[in-house]
Formats: structure tokens, C-alpha cells, sequence
């Protein structure tokens, strides 16, 4: 969810209809066109020759893109947050920055078209329905925007709506985004983004759903109905629709917030987000796949971790989850050969990276294998490891041949492990993380 920043608290209509969303991403084809066009005239003019890479990326045209996918929001918006996450490290960095930018910027709809939406999901009379319903909202992102709001009975709830015509634009926003990125020349070719597209398209089905996030939130309250330590709001089915869902309003501070916390208290809650992957890999088979901080709250006088939005959540493929459990127990193990051959499983690797770089790959597992096999708290606020195999990976990177995008499974599942694992480090967690996975493998 988007903070609420100066960008936040402007509202845009978000467009509706399929030639309006047609027409603004072509609108941003012709303003990137136009702008590579200017800046190439210049250099000319100034005896230079331009090359086609530097003019794409101009920072014109990095917040052209941005401003145009956020105002989009839906699945423009979502596939480029995914993008950014998913295959960051496998991307230009300039096109690795621009994606990142979309998951703090979102637009909320202004009052007519909030008005449009909740009358078609409650009826006319929609504002008899409750006691008080607060007209700005909490919070906006990519697929619908929240609202706090109040019950006759007193009950507070959070409520999120639907941005219009996001549930019908999903194909072809992101049909139009990978064309944009494929054209712009910003998504090398050599990577083969259709498996992920697909997979894209229907987990944006899926949370565009609200009546199906409705049953995951309950499904995985029951799941966790043993660790008092998460609060996971209910919904309240008298007011859920397929695009609208109310739930309990649970009040809680970002968990960003816990970075000024004492030590204990960061190693505690850390601790307890590991254990939660742990379990979703490996006991209930099924896992929340969005790491979006935006995702994880804090409650400071009780301790206790907020857990929210469960569109992305889905169940584990048993094949994958054993690959990572194969994977886990080698690194523990240090046995760099088990590693190699779980990573091929997985589909972190491919043979061909093997047979091209197999020493380099070898010094790289054993870089990981190294901290893997240190007793006693792991202490993710030390990055150094990460620019060793940074510096190691840059050969790897460098061979067009060699790049390669892990299977969706893995991909989506990894997402979420690497989220929890950059949110330790932004809270410089240490966390004994061989003791609590050793029981799982």
C-alpha cells in the first residue's frame, strides 16, 4: 500500500474502459518515441553519437513510465511491482529502478467514481449499510484502494474497493506492458518472460477476486489459529462482493517501524516470520506469495505481527516444496554438489550455466555455504556476503546465453522467501535461522 505521501493524496480517475487504457498506454509509446527523438537530435546537434540504450533511459522517460502505469494501476501497475521483485537482480538496473518505484506510487480514485463502484457492489442506498464510512482512504495500490469504515453495531472495519475496470483490463494490460517494455528495448530479449506473463495474468485473477481473498484470509487464520503471536483480520461476509471486501479494522503501525525497536524485539519478530515460510513451505503446503511490506504490521504494546492482504496466497506445488526442502537440507549439510544438483531441480539453475560457468557457480555456492554453516544467530543487518557473489555473478550476467527466469512455481515461492529475508535485513534482524530450519528438513 502506498503511503500517504503528495502523490497519494491526489486523486486520478482510474481508466475504465478498454480503448481508454489502450489509448494511454499508447499515449506513452508516442511520448517515449518522441522524447528518444528530441534527445537524439540534441546530441547530434552537440557532435555526439547517441546510442539507442542512453536515450531510452532518461529519467524523462523512467517517471513518463512510472506516472503512466500508476495512474493505470491493475495490472500495469502489478506487473511492474512483480517485475522489480520477481527479477530484479536479472534486469538492466535502470529498468530494475524504474519498476521499483511502482510499489510506493498509486493514485486513489476521486469521490464520483468511489461512489460509482459502492453502488454497484451495495445498492443505491449503500451508505445506509453503515454507520460512518470515511471518504478518503487509508491507502491505495495496484488492484483497489482502502477505506475505514463502521458498522451500526460499532464494529470498525477496513474496507477495500475495487478500482474500475481493473478485473477486465488483466490480459491485456499486461499483453501491453510486456510489448512496451519489449519495444523500448528495456527487457533484453534473451529473457523469456512468457511463463511468467501467464502465471502473472492468473494470480491477477485471482486477487482481483475478493471473494476468494475473503476464504484464503479464513483458511489461513485456521492455519495459524495455534501462534498467538499473528492477528489476521476476519471478513465480514455481509458486506464482502466479489469487489468489495470488509474486514476487521486492526489497529497497527508499518512494520518498518520496529527498525528503531530494541534488538530482542526485531530478532523476535523476524524469528516469527521465518518460522511462518517454514511452515507454509513445508507443513501447510500453502503460502502468502506477496512480501510487500505493506503486507506485515506491528502491534508494539502486545508484540504481535499483522498479517493482511491474501489475494496472492495459493498452495504449494509438493514437487517444489521438496526441491527446497532437498535444497535446505544440502546447505545445512555443506554439501556443495547436493546444492548444485537441488538448484537444477528447482530451476534456480540451468545445465547450460553449468557447462559455461560451472567453477564460478561452485565458488558461488560456496560463499552461501559458508554462512549457512555458521552456528548460532545469523545476523542479516551484515550484507558483505551479498557484494561477493554480486561481483562473482557479474560474469554469469554478462553471458546473454546464460540468462535464464526460474520456473513461475519457484519464482513466486522464492519471492516471498527473498521479501522475508530483504525485510530482516532492513530490520538488521538476528535470527537463528539453521535451529528453526532444521526441524523441517
Amino acid at each position: 500500500m502506498a503511503h500517504d505521501d503528495e502523490d497519494f493524496r491526489r486523486a486520478r480517475a482510474v481508466p475504465s474502459g478498454r480503448m481508454a487504457r489502450f489509448g494511454a498506454f499508447g499515449r506513452l509509446a508516442g511520448g517515449v518515441a518522441g522524447n528518444v527523438l528530441a534527445q537524439g537530435a540534441r546530441k547530434l546537434a552537440s557532435g555526439e553519437r547517441p546510442q539507442l540504450r542512453d536515450l531510452l533511459l532518461t529519467p524523462g522517460n523512467a517517471k513518463r513510465l512510472t506516472d503512466q502505469l500508476s495512474s493505470l494501476r491493475g495490472a500495469a501497475m502489478k506487473l511492474g511491482q512483480m517485475i522489480s521483485m520477481d527479477a530484479g537482480d536479472m534486469l538492466p538496473a535502470e529498468l530494475t529502478e524504474i519498476m521499483a518505484r511502482l510499489r510506493d506510487r498509486a493514485y486513489h480514485m476521486p469521490p464520483a467514481q468511489l461512489n460509482t463502484v459502492l453502488t454497484a457492489a451495495w445498492g443505491p442506498q449503500w451508505r445506509q449499510r453503515v454507520a460512518h464510512f470515511e471518504a478518503h482512504p487509508l491507502a491505495a495500490a495496484s488492484i483497489g484502494q482502502v477505506h475505514r469504515a463502521t458498522r451500526k453495531d460499532g464494529r470498525i472495519l477496513a474496507v477495500k474497493v475495487q478500482y474500475p475496470g481493473v478485473r477486465e483490463s488483466i490480459d491485456a494490460d499486461v499483453d501491453n506492458v510486456a510489448t512496451l517494455l519489449r519495444l523500448s528495448g528495456l527487457l533484453p530479449r534473451e529473457i523469456d518472460i512468457a511463463p511468467l506473463l501467464r502465471e502473472a495474468k492468473r494470480q491477477l485473477h485471482e486477487e482481483a477476486d475478493y471473494l476468494r481473498e475473503a476464504e484464503q484470509m479464513g483458511r489461513y487464520a485456521n492455519l495459524l489459529a495455534d501462534n498467538p503471536r499473528f492477528v489476521i483480520p476476519a471478513a465480514d461476509p455481509a458486506l464482502t462482493t466479489e469487489r468489495v471486501l470488509a474486514m476487521d479494522f486492526i489497529e497497527s503501525v508499518p512494520i518498518e517501524r520496529l527498525e528503531s525497536a530494541p534488538q530482542a524485539d526485531r530478532d523476535q519478530a523476524m524469528a516469527q516470520f521465518i518460522g511462518l515460510v517454514l511452515r507454509e513451505l513445508f507443513t501447510f503446503g500453502f503460502m502468502q506469495t506477496d512480501p510487500n511490506f505493506a503486507n506485515f504490521r506491528y502491534q508494539p504494546e502486545s508484540g504481535r505481527l499483522v498479517l493482511l492482504d491474501f489475494g496472492a496466497a495459493r498452495p504449494v506445488d509438493p514437487a517444489a516444496a521438496d526441491g527446497y526442502r532437498r535444497l535446505v537440507r544440502a546447505g545445512l549439510e555443506g554439501d556443495r554438489a547436493a546444492v548444485r544438483q537441488a538448484s537444477l531441480d528447482v530451476g534456480f539453475l540451468k545445465p547450460a550455466i553449468l557447462e559455461r560457468h560451472g567453477p564460478l557457480i561452485d565458488r558461488m555456492i560456496d560463499v552461501i555455504l559458508h554462512e549457512t554453516r555458521k552456528t548460532g544467530l545469523f545476523d542479516f543487518g551484515d550484507r558483505a556476503f551479498v557484494g561477493v557473489l554480486r561481483e562473482q555473478g557479474a560474469a554469469v550476467a554478462a553471458d546473454r546465453e546464460a540468462w535464464h527466469i526460474p520456473p513461475a512455481e519457484t519464482l513466486f515461492l522464492q519471492r516471498k522467501i527473498s521479501g522475508t529475508a530483504l525485510l530482516a535485513a532492513r530490520l538488521k534482524a538476528r535470527v537463528d535461522v539453521r535451529g528453526l530450519a532444521e526441524p523441517f528438513v
